[in-house]
């Protein structure tokens, strides 16, 4: 197991009807504020209307930025800069999902930033500050409630990045598991494909000896497994909606990441897929993660026949733990497929005319690596990106 330190200052408030608490939790930060959000949902199943009325019961101003979209983009994060300076906003509620919190965190950390906001995600800049930011989340999947990062997308060159800090760490996050009732059956499939991806970049390590985070990841896993499928079939269950909230929540708030590290090559990759084509994130993360462990799967085969039987209830081959292995990526395979999910590169959309350029650009003209539990080279991506086109 390898040293570290946790700690995550987010404090979560869950459950039914809990959103009307927003105003007397925003009130301990601020009492003006920028309100951020998505398009005309949070309007059409009455949030919005509940939000705003805690927020004036609360005596809050609030300057509104709607418009987010899926892979946030870089120019309506400076919109929003431009706004808190203009009104003197000094905190950021984000009432949406991962998107919207990805681009509020990306607004706080610019608004004492004398520079582009940019700077920080092309690595030019590390942030020393943040205007506070709290969340109201209405999509179980990004885990950027209680996270330390943001990923935005530049329109110029159509470069999605990430940045992590502990200075976005929301404040608080409100989790009121009946605000996803309403999602498509796409949505929740994609939001289940993102979670189960953050898992998986934990699982697959070359640390050795970390058993306590091994089981809770494996955990986590068969809990989305289990109520993700419950959710397909009654879209109201309270329940597996709770599950899923909580589930999404720890699978990217560091606790699992403790004593251990992740890969995070397959997020680097999809970040390609999802900034060049615009396809939705859990989407590109159930047709790249398969490719990435057909591709590499002989590093370490004994863990992957542990994730088969662990997760999957697979028996396992004492005569070939290669065939558990490959086993257990056909069944993720398999239950991506279930969700409604793609399979394959095609399927996203995406010919094969542009996989170098994204190759290219994910390591930088080959100038550098990603991912941890083996290095990747622009060829290796090259060829995740082909296994992903099959």
């Amino acid at each position: 197991m390898e040293n570290f330190i946790f700690k995550n200052p987010t404090k979560i408030i869950f459950g039914e009807n809990t959103e009307n608490q927003v105003g007397e939790e925003v009130g301990k930060y601020s009492k003006k504020i920028l309100l951020h959000y998505g398009g005309g949902s949070i309007k059409q199943t009455g949030l919005y209307q509940r939000v705003t009325a805690s927020l004036e019961k609360a005596g809050i101003e609030y300057v509104e930025l709607s418009g987010v979209v899926p892979n946030p983009r870089l120019s309506l994060v400076r919109k929003g800069i431009k706004l808190c300076r203009e009104h003197s906003l000094s905190l950021v509620l984000a009432v949406g999902g991962g998107s919207v919190i990805d681009s509020s965190k990306a607004i706080a950390i610019g608004v004492p930033y004398s520079g582009d906001v940019w700077d920080f995600y092309s690595k030019k800049a590390v942030p020393e500050e943040a205007i506070p930011i709290a969340t109201i989340l209405t999509i179980p999947a990004a885990g950027s409630e209680s996270s330390s990062g943001s990923v935005i997308t530049n329109e110029d060159g159509w470069y999605k990045r990430p940045v992590n800090s502990e200075f976005i760490y929301p404040k608080f996050s409100i989790l009121n598991p009946t605000l996803a009732f309403s999602l498509s059956k796409y949505q929740v499939a994609c939001g289940a494909s993102d979670i189960i991806a953050h898992l998986l970049e934990r699982y697959f390590t070359n640390t050795q000896n970390v058993e306590l985070t091994d089981r809770l990841i494996e955990a986590t896993l068969k809990t989305v497994i289990n109520n993700v499928s419950i959710i397909m079939e009654n879209q109201n269950n309270y329940e597996a909606w709770s599950e899923l909230m909580w589930a999404g929540t720890i699978a990217h708030n560091n606790l699992l990441n403790t004593g251990r590290i992740g890969d995070w090559a397959s997020h680097d990759i999809e970040h390609e897929l999802s900034g060049i084509y615009d396809v939705a994130h859990g989407a590109g993360l159930a047709v790249v993660f398969p490719a990435w462990m057909k591709y590499l799967y002989k590093h370490d085969i004994n863990r992957f026949a542990q994730f088969a039987v662990r997760v999957w209830n697979i028996d396992y081959s004492h005569w070939s733990p290669e065939k558990t292995a490959l086993e257990g990526i056909k069944k993720l395979s398999s239950f991506f497929k279930f969700l409604g999910m793609p399979s394959n590169l095609e399927e996203l959309g995406i010919s094969d005319d542009r996989l170098e350029e994204m190759a290219d650009k994910c390591t930088n003209s080959d100038t550098s690596t990603v991912g941890n539990f083996v290095k990747l080279g622009k060829t290796d991506v090259f060829n995740i990106l082909k296994l992903a086109g099959n």
